[in-house]
């Protein structure tokens, strides 16, 4: 691949309204360290499903400061009924590809939190692994960093972002999409906004610009959108960080997190859209939630990885995303260390013009 020259840098860091209502809703999660809490937390790590990502893993990066927790959405059809996948317009043929990837990175002191969005198209050079949905065995090679999920299971996604980034994941958690369906209706729907009208054919979107109150297969529908924005991967992963944000915002003004007995329907759809490595169980479950009960919601950040092209067209591949590397390995440098990140940016590459915003603030 050609190289890449990197285009001057441009950061914007922020702590947006959707990150305080996102740290908001963790320190509610408090509730989990009551007696009550202690029971539900119990239940629910002995009911999430567990996957090994770290198996057969070698030489890999040292441990660094901190803890760092690999978080991926999929685009999985397992368990969906024929009906449910014309409802869903997520077609017979699934891949178990990843939708989404965050990096969340939690300070040793614990009072820091930054989390990373890794666009899905990624530039990524794969190590040979054996394949999980077919018998045989690829050398490494290049393709997009969500191929890694479907090619190589959890743990050739964890040797790739550990490759890409240099830190060492931790901890694994998996979201199955077409399962969160059930969350989002669970909390009685999550509206989102459009500065404009949005249609995709492909994944059933079809939205009013303004204000949209989504039910679960809608919000499948939003989070699933590819044909937008011209195909845009890093505008597709800003809906999904912006539609998270409506969720939490959801779910807080709804009460449901303070509401043990709502909170019981909306926990019961999300840990069946959940998987974990064997490590993250109950007492780390209770812990986080004890760390952040007095968490300061000035001390979280959200962004992309610095981009230095987020169309670069690659034989046999198509369109990828291309990292900025001087940037990001700033970025990724100050994480291992532990040290406050780099301004980061909102997403797309240096230079590039913003996407149109639609954000709740802006309704």
């Amino acid at each position: 691949m050609p190289a890449t020259t990197p285009r001057p840098a441009r950061h914007r860091g922020f702590v947006s309204r959707w990150v305080l209502r996102l740290a908001a809703a963790l320190a509610a999660m408090v509730l989990l360290t009551s007696g009550v809490g202690h029971a539900m937390v119990d239940s629910v790590a002995g009911a999430v499903r567990r996957v090994d990502p770290f198996q057969g893993l070698r030489d890999r990066p040292d441990a660094g400061r901190g803890l760092n927790i690999l978080l991926i959405g999929t685009d999985s059809r397992e368990g969906l009924t024929e009906e449910q996948r014309r409802r869903y317009h997520v077609g017979d043929v699934g891949c178990h590809c990843a939708d989404a990837v965050m990096l969340l990175h939690l300070s040793e002191s614990r009072d820091r939190m930054t989390v990373v969005s890794l666009p899905r198209d990624t530039y990524a050079k794969l190590p040979a692994h054996d394949l999980v949905l077919s018998e045989g065995h690829h050398e490494g090679h290049a393709d997009k960093l969500n191929a890694a999920l479907s090619h190589g299971g959890p743990p050739l996604m964890v040797r790739t972002v550990e490759s890409l980034t240099g830190l060492r994941v931790d901890h694994y958690l998996e979201v199955d999409f077409g399962s969160f369906v059930r969350a989002v209706d669970e909390v009685g729907g999550v509206e989102v906004c459009s500065t404009e009208p949005l249609k995709d054919d492909h994944s059933g979107l079809d939205i009013p610009a303004g204000r949209t109150m989504l039910d679960g297969v809608g919000a499948l529908s939003y989070v699933r959108a590819r044909h937008l924005d011209g195909g845009s991967d890093v505008h597709r992963m800003e809906r999904q960080q912006e539609f998270l944000a409506a969720f939490l915002d959801r779910a807080i003004n709804d009460r449901v997190l303070f509401n043990p007995a709502r909170l019981g329907g909306t926990v019961d759809a999300l840990v069946d859209s959940v998987a974990a490595d064997p490590g993250f169980g109950a007492e780390e479950m209770l812990e986080l939630a004890s760390l952040l009960r007095e968490f300061d919601p000035a001390n979280v950040e959200f962004g992309s990885v610095p981009l230095a092209d987020d169309a670069r067209e690659v034989e046999g591949l198509g369109s990828t995303v291309i990292w900025d590397r001087p940037e990001s390995d700033r970025l990724f440098g100050a994480l291992r260390l532990d040290e406050p990140p780099p301004a980061l940016t909102d997403a797309g590459p240096a230079g590039a013009a913003p996407a149109p915003s639609r954000s709740q603030a802006d309704c």
